[in-house]
């Protein structure tokens, strides 16, 4: 299959990584000094588990220099990036071509749909931890890859062949793929563990073991999710475990010193997520009038201290 892969970092860069070495046509748009590097020399993934991974058939260009219709558009930008995604889609996805946005924020297939009527933009999410180590290196320090997509209930199903497609060719990439009819449930119990963690690990300057062990940290962590699991309640979304168990065993797969990428962008000085992974809660709770308490002390938190 042929994939455009909107971002080369922590997700894109695994993620079209472990589908090029598979013999999959992979297209990075990327830009600086990274891009420079996958030009010249390929893109290289440092794992924890199956070691150094060369993938010199990755391709990359900028965002303007692509030409090509993909099978699926992977969207791994951040959320203050996703006009550009938005804008890439208008240009080269085809009436046969899959958006599956892979951010961190939940919504944002719908937030892509309304301004891209004539294309289909899937729902997904995907559990992963890496980033970018150096130009043209990408760290995937924990194993864990999983990638969830389906259709949201009002939409054409068109290309529900195409989708169905897609996830063996993810799992013979390596890539825990679903093509799963429960989206928007997967992806806001994906969502009750990135915006806590973020939000806590921000709050605190917290690291990934704070939170297994008794203190403010994790008490935050703990209340932030249970404001989640109501609130997906208030939508009509039912979970079928207690979405803090899974998320306190799901953290013990990690190591235990990870930051969040929100939490190195906010210390590099730069744009974050902020606004998709914790404004984005009070906002939906008054929406489905839902109480947010606590995310409305850390949004209130985030505007006292300038963090964008």
């Amino acid at each position: 299959m042929k994939f455009a892969v909107l971002g080369a970092g922590g997700v894109g860069g695994i993620v079209g990584g472990y589908l090029a070495l598979a013999g999959n046509d992979v297209t990075f748009i990327a830009r600086g000094k990274h891009l420079a590097a996958i030009k010249e020399k390929g893109l290289l993934l440092r794992t924890s588990h199956r070691g150094d991974l060369a993938v010199p058939t990755a391709k990359g260009c900028a965002i303007d220099e692509y030409d090509d219709t993909p099978d699926v558009i992977f969207v791994c930008f951040k959320y203050y990036s996703l006009p550009a995604a938005i804008e890439f889609a208008k240009r080269y996805a085809g009436d046969n071509t899959l958006v599956i946005p892979l951010l961190n924020v939940f919504g944002t297939g719908a937030v892509m749909q309304k301004e891209l009527p004539g294309v289909t933009v899937l729902d997904g999410c995907v559990y992963i931890y890496g980033m970018v180590e150096s130009p043209g290196i990408v760290a995937q320090p924990a194993s864990i890859l999983r990638v969830f997509y389906g259709f949201r209930p009002d939409m054409n199903r068109r290309l529900e062949l195409l989708a169905e497609k897609l996830e063996p060719v993810l799992n013979k990439a390596g890539i825990e793929g679903h093509f799963t009819e429960q989206i928007q449930r997967e992806a806001l119990q994906k969502f009750s563990y990135v915006s806590p963690l973020g939000a806590a690990g921000l709050y605190f300057d917290a690291v990934s073991g704070d939170f297994l062990k008794e203190g403010e940290p994790r008490s935050l962590f703990v209340g932030l999710i249970k404001e989640i699991e109501a609130l997906g309640n208030g939508m009509g979304i039912q979970f079928e475990k207690s979405l803090v168990d899974i998320n306190l065993k799901l953290m013990d797969s990690f190591t235990k010193d990870l930051t969040t990428s929100m939490q190195r962008d906010v210390a590099h000085g730069g744009p974050s997520e902020f606004d998709g992974l914790v404004h984005r809660v009070p906002r939906l709770g008054k929406e489905y009038h839902v109480p947010t308490p606590l995310y409305d002390k850390i949004s209130n938190w985030g505007i006292k201290n300038n963090i964008c």
